[in-house]
C-alpha cells in the first residue's frame, strides 16, 4: 500500500490554535495510517483539542514504527495504547486507524472521521460513523462525558491491486459526497503504477481531494453532506462546513489470495 497525505487547517482567529484541530500519521513501512480530529467545542474553555489529537497521533506513530505492540498491527490496540498515554491532557478527539497486511485491511474508528475504499472506479466500502446526536461524535478524552477506546468500531475487508483507500476527518466527509471523491480519483490516478512519478501522484490525489473539500467549505450556497444532515436534524445550515481537512491516501499495488470478512465489536450510532 503506497500512501500520501495532505492537511488544510481551518482558518482560525484563535491565537492559541495555529495548527488547527486535526492530526494524522502515515507509516509507509508498516502500511498503517491514522487520523485524529480534536473536538472544537473545547475552544470556549480556552483548551486546544488539537494538542490532544496531536498527542494521540504521536503516540500511535511511535508504537507502530517501533513495533512495540505486536508483529501484526491491531488498530484498536493502537488507539487504546495512544489513549492511555493521554491521561493528563485536556480536550477530546475522534480517531481512526487503518492498517494493511497481505491483502487484508483492518480498521478501528471512534467518532465521525473514517475511510472509504474504491475499486475500479466505484465505492465498495465506507466505514460507519458514531454520533450521539447531530454534530456530536463519540470522542476519546478524560472528561466524564468522553468515551474510551472500547467504543471503537472494528472493521476487516479484503482488498486487491488497484483499490484506493481514502481516509479523512469530518472536514472532508462533511463537505464532499462519496461520488465526488470517486470522480476525483478517476481523474487523478491515470499514471501507470510503475511510472517514475508514482510518489507524486498520490500526494497530488490527496491534494486534489483536500482542495475540493476546502473550496466546498467556502461555498456559502452549495449543498454538501453536512447541509443534508443539518436539515434532517431540524437545523438550518447553508453551504459548506468550515473545518480542518485531513486526507490520507492508500493505494493497493499488489495482489494477494484474499479472505473477505467484516465484523464490528460495537454498533455505530
Amino acid at each position: 500500500m503506497r500512501c500520501a497525505s495532505f492537511y488544510i487547517p481551518k482558518q482560525n482567529k484563535l491565537e492559541f490554535k495555529p495548527l488547527g484541530d486535526d492530526a494524522h500519521f502515515v507509516s509507509r513501512d508498516e502500511q498503517t495510517i491514522g487520523v485524529a480530529d480534536g473536538v472544537g467545542g473545547w475552544d470556549k474553555n480556552g483548551i486546544d483539542s488539537g494538542k490532544y489529537a496531536r498527542s494521540l497521533i504521536v503516540n500511535s506513530s511511535t508504537n507502530v514504527n517501533n513495533k512495540l505492540l505486536s508483529e501484526i498491527i491491531d488498530p484498536k490496540t493502537i488507539i487504546r495504547e495512544a489513549f492511555s498515554k493521554n491521561s493528563n491532557l485536556e480536550g477530546s478527539s475522534t480517531m481512526c486507524v487503518v492498517t494493511h497486511n497481505n491483502g487484508m485491511l483492518r480498521g478501528a474508528n471512534i467518532g465521525d472521521s473514517g475511510f472509504l475504499v474504491f475499486r475500479e472506479g466505484k465505492l465498495i466500502y465506507k466505514s460507519p460513523t458514531q454520533q450521539k446526536r447531530f454534530n456530536c461524535p463519540f470522542q476519546l478524552g478524560n472528561h466524564k462525558r468522553s468515551d474510551g477506546p472500547e467504543c471503537a468500531v472494528e472493521m476487516e475487508l479484503g482488498v486487491k491491486k488497484g483499490d484506493v483507500v481514502v481516509m479523512g476527518s469530518d472536514g472532508l466527509l462533511d463537505n464532499l459526497f462519496d461520488w465526488e471523491i470517486q470522480d476525483i480519483i478517476k481523474t487523478e490516478l491515470k499514471l501507470d503504477d510503475h511510472d517514475d512519478k508514482y510518489n507524486n501522484k498520490y500526494k497530488d490525489l490527496a491534494f486534489a481531494i483536500a482542495g475540493a473539500a476546502y473550496y466546498r467549505s467556502l461555498d456559502r450556497y452549495g449543498v454538501c453532506p453536512y447541509t443534508i444532515a443539518s436539515a434532517e436534524a431540524g437545523r438550518k445550515h447553508k453551504g459548506g462546513k468550515m473545518d480542518d481537512i485531513s486526507v490520507i491516501i492508500g493505494h493497493i499495488v499488489c495482489n494477494w489470495d484474499m479472505l473477505v470478512s467484516s465484523s464490528s465489536s460495537s454498533a455505530s450510532s
